[in-house]
């Protein structure tokens, strides 16, 4: 019989205990919490920095791979079409609960009173956020800007044409491919070495949080916290739940499964510090390499359940707060301005909060200053944004593999039914050590 490792030694855990301290240093020692975000900021600019070769190893080796390329498009036109209506019914419900719940009547907030200074940075980012601004940004300035910059949808771009490229070299596109999955092997396990110090990440992260914005932002505007934590895991249960339920898991499990993942996006409040992991973690669910290199990259940035439930939420919070009526041909606009607005904002923190406030600048009824309400609190609101985010587009994967019949359905149970953990997962089952045959879903 296999012994038990202590439980002390297991990534989650040890996680749990150092978002546990980070928050009692942050709330009884503020100075030192504050000057502990480089630990932070370090283990996210680890993972970040191998983003980018990841990613364009994944989607390189699975096009170049395919025997039918046309599958590509079909895939990708497969989760758009997924990502739009998804994201609209989080859209709605956003907009439906926070004219429900009305969580920001009372506050009679003068936006005379506000700084605008204070939001004076995220409305200059939010002019620049524009949709045609996004669809232009997609191609690099190089070949190489794309990962120095470190821009998923660049690297996307650059990683599909050159994966149909690859395809099309004979004998010589199998060993460049060959030569692509050695080099992925690689970079799953140097991301195996840095996923060791995510306890000392959340730790430094969740020390600054407190340190730095306190408790006292979480009481003073803790009803709309509240209400937008509350729809979030609600979403999650009910909506993406009756989505897994249709393609044959349960949310619950699924959920369990990537514990180790949500567990550090808690801590770190950005979903890109997983990306690599998430990739390794469908594959080993029965997705297949092809699939989860397409959706989980776009996903990213199209796939936003949590930012777009925050956007309707907040946005009717603001006009509530500051006493602002709004008609529901109005509300309706705040819906279609939003859909536009929030393609494109990435995992990386704080991106709801610019994208929240491109689509005030589009909206004049609602005062751009009134932004400054809610600065103290983004930092709380961007780790539900993000667990959110990570959720639906794990579930977006599994289920676009379905559709596709490349999901393994006995891999998919077996793997939820025995999670391994993050680092020894990264480990044991690197790019290309999966099978290469799937089995039909039934």
């Amino acid at each position: 019989m296999e012994n038990r490792r202590p439980w002390y030694t297991i990534l989650y855990v040890q996680v749990l205990m150092a978002i546990a301290i980070g928050i009692a240093v942050g709330y009884f020692f503020p100075k030192t919490g504050t000057a502990l975000k480089p630990l932070g900021d370090g283990f996210i600019s680890l993972i970040k920095m191998m983003i980018a070769p990841v990613i364009f190893c994944t989607v390189v080796h699975g096009i170049a791979s395919m025997r039918d390329l046309g599958k590509v498009g079909r895939v990708g036109l497969k989760a758009l079409v997924y990502f739009e209506l998804v994201s609209t019914l989080a859209l709605a419900i956003g907009l439906g609960v926070g004219e429900l719940i009305r969580p920001g009547a009372g506050f009679n907030i003068d936006p005379a009173s506000l700084d605008p200074k204070a939001v004076s940075g995220y409305v200059a980012r939010a002019k620049e956020e524009s949709f045609v601004h996004h669809l232009l940004a997609i191609i690099p300035n190089t070949f190489v800007d794309a990962f120095a910059k470190g821009d998923l949808l660049q690297v996307l771009l650059i990683a599909v044409l050159t994966g149909f490229a690859i395809s099309g070299m004979g004998a010589l596109g199998e060993k460049i491919t060959d030569a692509i999955e050695a080099i992925g092997k690689v970079l799953f396990r140097i991301i195996a070495i840095i996923v060791r110090a995510a306890p000392i990440g959340a730790f430094g992260a969740m020390a600054f949080t407190i340190g730095a914005y306190g408790i006292g932002a979480l009481v003073n505007l803790g009803a709309l916290i509240l209400v937008f934590y509350a729809t979030s895991i609600l979403f999650v249960l009910i909506v993406l739940g009756a989505i897994a339920r249709l393609a044959g898991f349960s949310i619950l499990r699924f959920i369990a499964y990537i514990k180790d993942e949500l567990l550090i996006v808690l801590g770190t409040s950005s979903s890109e510090t997983v990306l690599p992991h998430m990739i390794q973690k469908m594959e080993r669910l029965g997705a297949s390499r092809s699939v989860v290199g397409l959706v989980i990259p776009v996903g990213y940035s199209f796939n936003l359940d949590g930012t777009n439930i925050y956007m309707t939420l907040a946005t009717l919070f603001l006009a509530q707060a500051t006493n602002t009526p709004l008609t529901f041909g109005q509300e309706l606009i705040i819906l279609l301005v939003a859909m536009l607005t929030s393609k494109g904002a990435s995992g990386v923190t704080g991106a709801g909060f610019v994208t929240l406030a491109a689509t005030l600048t589009i909206i004049p009824d609602i005062p751009i200053q009134a932004l400054a309400i809610l600065v103290g609190i983004d930092k709380f609101m961007s780790e539900c944004r993000a667990l959110t985010n990570l959720i639906g587009n794990g579930v977006a994967t599994v289920v676009i593999s379905r559709w596709e019949r490349e999901l393994d359905t006995r891999q998919l149970h077996d793997a939820m039914r025995h999670p391994v953990e993050l680092g020894e997962a990264l480990e044991r089952e690197p790019l290309g050590a999966l099978p290469a045959s799937r089995i039909p879903a039934s």
